[in-house]
């Protein structure tokens, strides 16, 4: 058994892992590099002839968005995902060819129809057996990850009956929209993320008050809250806080009637069409909730789509709330894409709101180096938009409870409630410095198990 790393092994995009067994493999996830630590070419640098099947832990972009590359290499296998993630993956598809390869809806069309002939949705804690032509079985399972809807950590039985496990994203602990993960019974080998393996994020709670006080206080001074996120997972995980927020203004005793009142008039403008096809799949699957947010629901409130809640689908109806917030300096929370500031409609607000004092940018998760999203949230006073210098004069937040990921408290208790193993750890998707750390905390709790830093050793063999 040999674990190959093409991507993510020295850095947190472009993940992709192969598992040979007796000369065949099967691929785990097939993403996209992002940031500085993209290539030249995003062609498949790796033989896919070998390639049986592609598992999917979920559907953020560093994780399926060189899927058309694969398919242009030649790969027909089955592309096995759970439910949730098989109908969230043409919509991440389309807008990522859309963007990447600027593809007409004909030509995207035709893809789409090709990657869905392929997709073998898969529901939580069922067998998904790959049989290899010489005969020999792999069985898949997935189990929730708490990353965002619908994704999983994969674990595969060998013929052997080794257990390796690996994780995808993990999501943090106690977070109010989605279940935490459980770790796996057994795990030979464990494929661990540590993205956030030397940090420690905010929890639940401190987050919601963070963002309740930098809107009490845009409140009063006037002017947008901006807030870049990914169209999977932190949008959503935003619309239920800022839900939450505006459902406790109905209780008297916590503020006064001026506060309500601005509360209540606040327009929380979701401007991507994307997160808000993808909000509805959430709705659709609200299943995969947590039990609170299920309760919430099944009461009649609405935490993804309230009245407050404006969706902005025009690029035309887009460009006259930019001017207009531009222009007005009235109080409004914008949440729009993409959340590393890369690309999408949230770098119009930036360009035309960063020079504005009154402005509030809340930045919710990972920025690869390299990108706009990278050079705010490290306090950069002059960034590049659109080939002009825009000096910024906006305030900066930060706020780590809104990470989708695991830290490395969850990642060790992830580790230490494995009931049988593991042996072995690949840490993977994370920086060199967040490998290392985590490597070491590891060590020390678990000093009989074999840990690899996946960014010094890219290929191993169990």
């Amino acid at each position: 058994m040999q674990i190959i790393h093409h991507g993510a092994y020295e850095g947190v995009t472009g993940s992709c892992h192969e598992l040979q067994w007796g000369g065949n493999g099967i691929l785990i996830d097939c993403g996209l590099f992002q940031g500085s630590e993209a290539p030249r070419s995003l062609n498949i640098d790796f033989p896919v002839g070998h390639i049986q099947a592609l598992v999917l832990t979920h559907c953020h972009i560093d994780h399926i968005g060189r899927i058309p590359w694969l398919l242009a290499a030649g790969f027909r296998g089955p592309i096995y995902a759970t439910e949730a993630t098989a109908a969230l993956l043409p919509l991440m598809l389309d807008d990522g060819l859309k963007i990447q390869l600027n593809l007409n809806k004909a030509q995207r069309s035709q893809f789409l129809q090709l990657c869905k002939s392929l997709l073998r949705p898969v529901p939580f804690d069922c067998q998904a057996p790959v049989i290899l032509p010489n005969g020999d079985r792999l069985v898949i399972y997935f189990r929730q990850a708490g990353h965002i809807l619908g994704s999983a950590y994969v674990e595969v039985v060998l013929p052997d009956s080794q257990v390796v496990v690996f994780s995808g994203d993990l999501g943090p602990s106690n977070t109010p929209l989605l279940v935490d993960p459980v770790s796996p019974v057994r795990a030979d080998v464990l494929v661990l993320e540590s993205t956030y393996g030397n940090r420690q994020h905010q929890r639940h709670t401190e987050r919601s008050e963070n963002l309740k006080q930098i809107i009490d206080q845009s409140l009063l001074d006037g002017g947008a809250i901006l807030i870049p996120a990914f169209s999977v997972g932190r949008t959503q995980e935003l619309l239920f806080d800022i839900e939450s927020l505006i459902a406790e203004t109905f209780s008297p005793s916590l503020q006064a009637d001026s506060d309500r009142s601005r509360w209540r008039e606040l327009p929380i403008i979701l401007d991507s069409p994307l997160a808000d096809d993808v909000t509805k799949q959430y709705e659709m699957f609200y299943r995969l909730w947590e039990k609170e947010a299920i309760a919430r629901k099944n009461i009649g409130r609405h935490p993804l789509s309230f009245d407050q809640c404006i969706t902005v689908d025009s690029h035309q109806q887009h460009q006259s709330i930019v001017n207009r917030l531009s222009s007005t300096k009235e109080p409004a929370v914008v949440v729009a894409a993409s959340g590393m500031c890369s690309g999408g409609r949230i770098v119009n607000y930036l360009e035309a709101l960063l020079p504005e004092p009154c402005t509030d940018v809340v930045m919710v998760g990972y920025q690869a180096k390299g990108t706009l999203g990278y050079a705010l949230s490290r306090g950069q006073k002059r960034v590049e938009i659109n080939g002009k210098t825009i000096d910024v004069k906006a305030k900066i937040h930060n706020l780590s409870g809104y990470s989708a990921h695991a830290d490395q408290s969850d990642l060790v208790k992830f580790v230490a409630n494995i009931e049988q193993g593991p042996k072995k750890i690949h840490l993977v998707h994370g920086d060199y410095r967040a490998q290392h750390e985590l490597a070491q905390v590891l060590q020390s709790r678990h000093p009989d198990c074999d840990i690899v830093i996946a960014a010094d050793q890219k290929t191993s063999t169990t």
